[in-house]
């Protein structure tokens, strides 16, 4: 069964694009792009390639060999992803030596007759903070996943921390290294998140489908997912396969593909090739993530629902179930926003109506914040009897604001919120002559509702200011 492409993504010379014009075409509309010439100066696309435009795997050795790193094998599947080994940086290039020795012909996934390796969600910027191998693109800076994982960690519960999912969400930066034919199967990014990719060298084959059409990607209980749109897709058991139109990107090298929230795509390296990679989210796409996690815990909290009448801790078993499956429980994302949330009012309480284009921007994020807060307050695990199943460690880390305020990684994450929210330029249309605002450090966030609570009474008898503030939601 054939598929069928609608539309190209467009390709736009990042040089020209405006931050302002990036946001109203692309980023609040949701729609993917490609841009061109912003990778120069990048060291990576000088240590990583070489004189020929192939990728310098020597390099890779040399510098970060003893690097242990997660290999997939695009020719094995399990369950819905590819098999994954762990192996370090100079097994897998002595791999790809031995791999680039042979004639690679494979076209497309259906081509594997032996193992064909690729280096996937490598921590490079983590695991080697002093080699600057790129500057982030200033369209995607304003970041609040990596930004907030750069002080804090996403997950605060002991049960959870020790597990080994921990390390996986230490930030959301990665190298990904590919052979010729190596290839990622049909997916959404991660917590519906925004993604940018840049090709350091090689050439990918994008497809990529609209959210509006995701439906017709799943079987007819809307519960098993297309693995690989190449395959023979049974018609019987995925009848809205074919009604799907794609929209196709082959992207060059020093390209960055702009991935919007909730396109499901798969990708193809039609070459050797180095890719750069972020997921993120911000003001913008808060809500997408916030409904990933309500439809995620709904069907978690359906799966064990026979036991909840035997079980003491029912929601607390939801909870751990929620984090180990989507990266993160309604309280760690309720953890995020409190503290984001208190630190874009600190920031604006310090600039004192001194940096405008800031100011703006801070306020924009309050108000992305309470938007997605007032619909959690109804949601179950909120409830007052529930919360008793939330860790002391998140209890403390959202409720008490005064701690939260001394806290050092606190100060860090407004730090950085500062520098970051300078560098976004946009076009400023209403700024408050005056903010008044009153931060009482004696206030307790004890759910959602006092979240909103919070954001309101810091804007006393002008809450109506965020409400003007001009961020597209559906």
């Amino acid at each position: 069964m054939g598929i069928q492409i609608g539309a190209k993504v467009e390709r736009v010379d990042g040089r020209k694009l405006s931050y302002a014009d990036f946001v109203d075409r692309y980023l609040k509309i949701n729609l993917p792009v490609v841009l061109t010439d912003l990778m120069g100066g990048w060291q990576a696309c000088t240590d990583w390639v070489t004189a020929d435009g192939q990728p310098n795997i020597r390099f890779f050795a040399d510098h970060f060999g003893k690097s242990m790193v997660q290999v997939a094998d695009c020719c094995k599947r399990v369950f819905t992803d590819q098999k994954r080994v762990e192996m370090s940086v100079s097994e897998y290039t002595d791999y790809w030596a031995g791999i680039s020795s042979k004639c690679n012909n494979v076209a497309n996934s259906n081509g594997c007759t032996e193992s064909l390796l690729y280096l996937k969600d490598w921590h490079f910027v983590k695991e080697y903070p002093d080699y600057i191998a790129y500057t982030t693109p200033s369209f995607f800076v304003d970041d609040w996943l990596n930004l907030y994982l750069d002080s804090h960690r996403l997950h605060r519960d002991s049960d959870i921390t020790q597990d080994k999912n921990e390390a996986n969400c230490a930030d959301y930066r990665f190298v990904y290294i590919g052979v010729k034919g190596t290839w990622t199967p049909l997916h959404a990014d991660v917590f519906r998140s925004y993604s940018w990719s840049a090709n350091v060298c090689g050439k990918k084959l994008w497809l990529l489908l609209p959210p509006s059409q995701c439906h017709l990607i799943f079987d007819r209980y809307q519960k098993s997912l297309i693995y690989d749109v190449y395959a023979d897709i049974s018609e019987k058991n995925f009848p809205g396969f074919k009604k799907a139109v794609w929209w196709e990107c082959t992207q060059e090298q020093n390209e960055i593909i702009f991935v919007p929230s909730g396109w499901y795509h798969q990708v193809h390296n039609l070459e050797d090739t180095i890719s750069i990679n972020h997921n993120w989210f911000n003001g913008h796409n808060l809500y997408w993530v916030w409904n990933l996690l309500v439809k995620d815990y709904t069907e978690a909290k359906e799966y064990i629902e026979d036991i909840r009448e035997i079980c003491d801790d029912f929601e607390s078993i939801c909870q751990r179930n929620l984090a180990a499956n989507t990266g993160m429980n309604f309280y760690d994302f309720f953890v995020f926003i409190s503290r984001f949330a208190l630190a874009n009012l600190v920031l604006l309480r310090d600039l004192k109506n001194e940096e405008s284009v800031t100011a703006y921007n801070a306020l924009n994020n309050i108000r992305a914040i309470h938007l997605v807060a007032s619909s959690m307050g109804s949601v179950e695990a909120f409830a007052e009897e529930n919360l008793k199943s939330c860790s002391e460690e998140n209890l403390i880390a959202y409720s008490e604001v005064k701690r939260i305020m001394e806290d050092l990684d606190f100060d860090d994450l407004c730090a950085t919120l500062r520098i970051t929210l300078r560098a976004v330029c946009y076009n400023v249309e209403i700024i408050p002559e005056e903010i008044d605002l009153a931060i009482s450090s004696d206030f307790k966030i004890g759910n959602p509702s006092e979240l909103v609570k919070l954001i309101e009474n810091s804007f006393p008898d002008q809450f109506n200011i965020v409400n003007a503030c001009n961020i597209g939601f559906p």
